[in-house]
């Protein structure tokens, strides 16, 4: 028995001369493949000495738009890694003619860790009034990772790098915010008694209001 498989063994086992040939084939296909390659045109990108082009939507720092900014809190309790830190004070405004005076928020600290954030996106696409945007910097590494918490100065330094939004597609379908915007409440029965006014008063609201009532 141990010798039949010695003999299964040894006729399995190749020959040297087809070892041999692999080899050589092996070794011209390699030749072959490096010498395709020395015929192509190089792509080493010549960073620092020549900046990257990076691709519109890159997700490189979050900027900041201060004067946007409502603290309303939605980006910092939406974001999973708890990196936004904002402090705020209310500000009493005078009251003007016979109105009351108002609160605002003013925004004191605004302060994202880049070293926890995980470049999600999701405090931008929760912020409701536009104050975060993507800014496609990529260069603001740090020797102590203490550093990488950046204030509001800083976030708002990058928004001048932030690239202005693309074009919509002629194709695409309208949203469903501009359809409801231009959409008409119609006018249903006649003018007098109570309902009719009210429908006509509901019609000036949403078409605007009229010469006279502008005069």
């Amino acid at each position: 028995m141990a010798g039949c498989t010695r003999e299964r063994a040894a006729a399995r086992r190749p020959s040297p001369g087809r070892q041999g040939h692999r080899v050589r084939g092996g070794l011209l296909r390699g030749l072959a493949t490096t010498a395709a390659t020395l015929l192509r045109p190089t792509h080493t990108a010549e960073y620092p000495d020549v900046p990257p082009s990076l691709p519109p939507r890159s997700r490189g720092v979050i900027a900041l738009v201060q004067e946007n900014c409502t603290v309303c809190m939605l980006c910092a309790r939406e974001c999973p890694d708890w990196c936004i830190y904002i402090d705020s004070h209310k500000e009493t405004l005078p009251a003007v003619g016979a109105g009351r005076a108002r609160q605002r928020n003013v925004l004191d600290r605004f302060a994202i860790d880049f070293s926890l954030c995980m470049y999600c996106g999701i405090c931008i696409e929760a912020c409701p009034f536009d104050a975060l945007y993507w800014a496609p910097e990529f260069e603001y590494a740090e020797f102590d990772i203490a550093d990488l918490l950046h204030e509001k100065e800083r976030l708002s330094g990058w928004l001048a790098s932030v690239p202005p939004p693309q074009q919509l597609d002629e194709a695409a379908e309208e949203s469903r915010e501009i359809g409801a915007s231009a959409r008409r409440i119609p006018v249903e029965g006649a003018a007098g008694g109570r309902g009719g006014r009210g429908r006509d008063r509901a019609h000036r609201t949403a078409a605007g209001p009229t010469p006279q009532e502008s005069s």
